[in-house]
């Protein structure tokens, strides 16, 4: 491993997806060699089949588990998760989802034994993951299980300098309002301002989204505003922390897009996603917040509609890839 840089573990994701082509791509991008050594784990034929779709080079340097901890530049640690036959382009799969997840476990065994510094993985189809026994609710609660991790997490979405966690993630918008609590909610605004902090932002602006139209209007449309996140914000604003809200949904991210606030906490998936994505799609990046090891991938999904064409835009891999050297120095440090 090279002193000044960290050692980054790169996973193709979904092999029936763009990720291998993303990958591929992301390695041919200027600056990404200087900016950290790169591990591939991962079935030579995929990443093969990744440079043969973006039409660029992939090298494929094979080394042992054993040496991963000082090979320095661009390696990669051979793997056999699939076989070419049953790698269907667009399909979801069993056998994807099963190469995912055997290369995720992987890319945490050598994070967690202090061998690489973060991982970075290409989209996932969730579908694959459940046929191929992910049992959680998604691959962020499954990295968390898989490490032995108890403590709070949850995803942290990253558009340029604004960042977004979420009270609640992938459950059915019936089952939001029985989890909006004040724990919670505090825990949210929490793993916030510790992304914040830890990125050089020493006193965060963090909004908190309102559960229900026009803030509940006084009552009038739910009292989750009155009875939960007004106490919780007040008693941050107590302590000295800048939070403020809760603002309706439909123009906190107003706020954001002017640049008013570092953060913005939402009550469930869509209502932060859905305004991420609209304002920056190709760039939006997911970290997995809370874990004590860097973890990054792009924001959006395996789009099996482009799949194969040399269609997909690298811009968001390139993003998690940056962000995620920064977070692996920061976790080098403190090691």
């Amino acid at each position: 491993m090279t002193p000044d840089k960290p050692r980054i573990a790169v996973i193709p994701g979904d092999p029936s997806g763009i990720g291998p082509e993303l990958i591929a791509k992301l390695l041919n991008e200027d600056g990404v060699h200087d900016a950290a050594d790169i591990l591939l784990i991962g079935d030579e034929h995929i990443w093969q089949q990744g440079a043969e779709q973006a039409g660029l080079p992939v090298d494929l340097t094979p080394i042992a588990e054993s040496d991963v901890g000082g090979q320095a530049g661009l390696s990669w640690l051979p793997m056999q998760t699939i076989a070419p036959k049953d790698v269907r382009v667009a399909e979801v799969t069993v056998a994807g989802g099963t190469s995912s997840l055997r290369c995720l476990d992987k890319a945490l065994d050598l994070a967690m034994a202090g061998m690489v510094d973060g991982v970075l993985f290409g989209p996932f189809n969730k579908a694959a993951l459940t046929s191929a026994g992910l049992n959680a609710e998604d691959e962020h609660r499954y990295i968390a299980r898989y490490i032995g991790f108890t403590g709070y997490h949850s995803e942290i979405n990253v558009l340029d300098d604004l960042m977004t966690t979420r009270v609640t993630s992938h459950i059915g918008l019936k089952d939001v309002a029985a989890r909006i609590t004040r724990e919670a909610v505090e825990k949210a605004i929490g793993l916030a301002e510790a992304a914040l902090t830890s990125a050089g932002n020493a006193r965060p602006h963090i909004a908190v989204a309102a559960l229900n139209p026009h803030a509940g209007d006084n009552g009038k449309y739910g009292r989750e505003e009155i009875d939960i996140l007004q106490p919780v914000i007040a008693a941050a604003q107590a302590r000295q922390k800048h939070v403020t809200g809760p603002w309706p949904s439909d123009t906190v991210f107003l706020k954001a897009k002017r640049g008013e606030v570092d953060a913005v906490v939402t009550m469930y998936h869509d209502q932060g996603q859905i305004a991420v994505k609209l304002l920056g799609f190709e760039r939006g990046v997911t970290i997995a917040g809370g874990l004590p090891i860097p973890v990054a991938t792009p924001a959006h999904g395996t789009a099996f509609d482009i799949a194969g064409q040399n269609s997909a835009n690298v811009g968001a891999t390139l993003q998690a890839f940056n962000l995620l050297v920064r977070m692996a120095r920061t976790h080098r440090a403190a090691a």
